[in-house]
């Protein structure tokens, strides 16, 4: 039998950590090479090569059709990014078996990514993946298989004028309690620019001014938000990736965010182009107001693999310069453990207590808290922070110069 004798049929792809994914953005060429060892000669026939990479997403939702009657639905949808086929050892004319010899025998294969991917993703609806399978033909027997994974990363190049530009904004909110009017509560507030990379520290500049007669809090997170389409219907879920809190504001005081600093944890990038997925990012700024809803203010984001350059302009693009930088990447898991649901932390205003992490002592209930949700790390070492590569305090001094002031 020829799987006595297969001491070894494994995918090898050039640029892999040991035992994880290589990395690769779309329009790269993939090499690798399938290695077959064999303790003794053996009779063979066809080696086949087929490279793959779809986004597939899936739910159900339990529907009530009357007192009695209930049923399940289906959603499911695929889009199909990669299909590459290629024959590494084919079987002679004649029809007759390949004889290969004991020993290692090698067979590299080279094959295109298109230009368009969307980044690899694993979500509890859905997900990307891309991967390389060999199939090992023999007469009278079954087929060997063997299976790589590998990832790709779209590049974000956030050295553009549109993730440059500034992002602000205003609201405000009047306190009511036993349908009385209690004051009002309002904030404005301004981030440098669209664009991040994670482990770059966002510098908020806020003014909350509480005109109410008792303190309020304000608060500050980033937000994840991955949609699942299919079928013309959405799927939803958003968690909270990274938090913080202010001190209180007195009655009828105002508090100034003079560069408040956010710090982005190792996360995924954006993906926006993707027609049944889409990850994507916000900052809030949120104040408590005891007695009624919150006041949310909320900043579009997009968090990018492709860091400031410190000498770049602010008004055109460099992205012909740069290409996604690939070193920063570790070992992603085959199943990445997505956010836990927004919808289950954050269902209702009463609901929502706190945007600020939890003491360790409440961490045994994560899960039952209020306005947390804590998403597994993307497994990538983050580019150099933001603090290493511009002064956050010589920054903040020119965005504050530039802000304005009540």
């Amino acid at each position: 039998m020829i799987f006595d004798r297969l001491k070894r049929f494994s995918i090898v792809l050039e640029g892999a950590e040991r035992d994880g994914p290589a990395a690769f953005s779309p329009g790269q060429a993939v090499s690798g090479r399938v290695v077959l060892e064999l303790a003794a000669a053996a009779r063979l026939g066809a080696l086949r090569l087929r490279a793959m990479g779809a986004a597939r997403v899936h739910w159900t939702e339990s529907r009530s059709a009357g007192s009695s009657t209930a049923y399940t639905q289906s959603y499911s949808d695929q889009v199909e990014f990669l299909n590459h086929r290629d024959t590494l050892m084919a079987p002679p004319d004649n029809g007759e078996a390949t004889v290969l010899q004991a020993g290692r025998h090698e067979f590299p294969f080279t094959f295109q990514l298109p230009e368009t991917l969307a980044t690899s993703f694993e979500g509890k609806h859905g997900s990307v993946r891309y991967w390389v399978k060999a199939k090992l033909h023999r007469p009278w027997s079954t087929v060997k298989k063997a299976k790589k994974e590998f990832t790709v990363i779209e590049p974000i190049d956030i050295n553009t004028p549109a993730l440059l530009a500034p992002q602000a904004g205003a609201k405000e909110k009047l306190a009511r309690a036993w349908y009385c009017n209690r004051g009002q509560v309002s904030v404005t507030a301004k981030i440098d620019r669209k664009g991040y990379t994670p482990g770059e520290v966002i510098p908020i500049f806020a003014e909350i001014d509480n005109c109410t007669s008792r303190a309020v809090v304000p608060k500050a997170a980033i937000i994840q938000t991955q949609t699942f389409v299919a079928r013309g219907t959405k799927k939803q879920k958003k968690s909270v990736v990274t938090s913080i809190t202010g001190d209180p504001i007195p009655a009828g005081k105002r508090e100034v965010w003079h560069g408040r600093a956010l710090k982005i944890p190792p996360v995924g990038p954006s993906i926006l182009q993707c027609r049944i997925i889409q990850v994507e990012y916000s900052l809030k700024v949120c104040v408590d107001i005891p007695g009624t809803s919150k006041l949310l203010l909320e900043l579009p984001l997009v968090i990018g693999t492709i860091p400031l350059h410190p000498f770049g302009s602010r008004t055109s693009s460099v992205s012909s310069q740069y290409s996604v930088n690939l070193d920063w990447l570790s070992t992603i898991p085959e199943q990445l453990e997505a956010p836990p649901e927004y919808s289950a932390v954050v269902s209702s205003p009463e609901a929502e207590q706190s945007l600020a992490p939890p003491c360790r002592s409440e961490l045994g209930d994560i899960l039952e808290g209020p306005f947390f949700a804590y998403i597994q790390e993307f497994r990538f070492r983050p580019p150099p922070l933001y603090s290493e590569v511009i002064d956050p305090s010589g920054l903040g001094g020119l965005l504050e110069a530039g802000m304005c002031h009540r």
